[in-house]
């Protein structure tokens, strides 16, 4: 694992605390993902949180998650059409992006909801190694989180759980213990090291806050379908992100300032995904992006503005 390089910067929040010198103002991180990543709420919360104790002094936080995405190339037979492969485009987000840092997710549909099979699991971690080769010749940081956890429950409670005799498997029909199958996927992650700059795990807090709170309250759950989780679970994935950068979590992100981050994260997103080109069916098309960026450097006023006045009223 290569040192992360690590800036001292002036932190409000976070007294003589070393942050890694990709969150200077100057820099951009990108992050890569499937659909959690796309949905943008965990990489708005970073990029909140980042605001709060980096003031304006912030890294430009671009958000290229694309929804179905996988970094193995495998579908399920019965997707509706098949997954985009993150290799297909991971030239063009280097290139056109030119990021200073990436991040990426990958795991949840390289499994295709099926049992843990051999063959799936070395096309996945084949998927990944090639990914962070890839970035490692541009001699870019990586950040490389952890799968997120699955949660059977939410489906358990609509039928849509099957056996490992089930027959077809998909994001619709998931094999009963594909959390088994996450953790196991996850596990390897975490012993990655060559290229690597960082591994966040985001998976183990996911699965203990569930244990943790299911204790007293057995239907808890943030997720409808046990892939795609609420502003619960992109918390916790954004604070895990946060701890590993040396930045706080403490306190409550004003209400504001969040939904400003998030208007930001779509306005870019799509622009960017546009931009870039994808392979994905039935993709919202983007704004050009010098419009995007226009609209975006007005946001960013109102986050300043924002963020400068909380520390007056300290």
């Amino acid at each position: 694992m290569r040192p992360l390089l690590c800036a001292t910067l002036l932190l409000p929040l976070v007294p003589c605390a070393q942050v890694p010198g990709f969150l200077a103002p100057d820099k951009r991180v990108v992050f890569l993902g499937d659909s959690n990543t796309a949905a943008g709420t965990y990489v708005a919360l970073v990029e909140a949180r980042l605001r709060l104790a980096l003031g304006g002094s912030v890294p430009q936080i671009l958000n290229l998650g694309l929804p179905s995405e996988t970094c193995s190339g495998l579908s399920e037979p019965d997707h509706p059409f098949p997954r985009p492969d993150v290799h297909e485009r991971l030239d063009r987000v280097l290139a056109m992006c030119r990021p200073d840092a990436v991040v990426a997710c990958y795991g949840m549909n390289d499994g295709i909801y099926h049992p843990l099979d051999e063959a799936r699991f070395a096309r996945y971690r084949q998927g990944l190694r090639r990914l962070v080769e890839r970035v490692g010749e541009e001699g870019i940081p990586l950040v490389l989180l952890t799968p997120p956890a699955f949660d059977p429950l939410p489906l358990r409670d609509r039928d849509r759980l099957v056996p490992r005799t089930g027959g077809n498997f998909s994001f619709i029909t998931v094999y009963e213990g594909y959390a088994s199958v996450m953790q196991t996927y996850a596990d390897w992650v975490g012993t990655l090291e060559d290229g690597v700059d960082q591994v966040i795990d985001v998976h183990d807090p996911q699965r203990d806050h569930l244990a943790a709170m299911r204790r007293s309250e057995p239907g808890y759950a943030m997720s409808g379908d046990g892939v795609h989780f609420d502003r619960r679970g992109h918390r916790i994935v954004a604070e895990e992100i946060l701890k590993g950068w040396g930045v706080s979590v403490e306190g409550e992100i004003p209400e504001e300032l969040e939904r400003l981050c998030i208007e930001r994260n779509k306005l870019l997103h799509a622009a960017w995904l546009t931009h870039v080109g994808h392979r994905r069916p039935s993709m919202r098309r983007g704004m050009p992006l010098g419009a995007a960026h226009a609209r975006a450097v007005r946001l960013e006023r109102r986050m300043r503005a924002l963020v400068g006045a909380g520390r007056e009223g300290d």
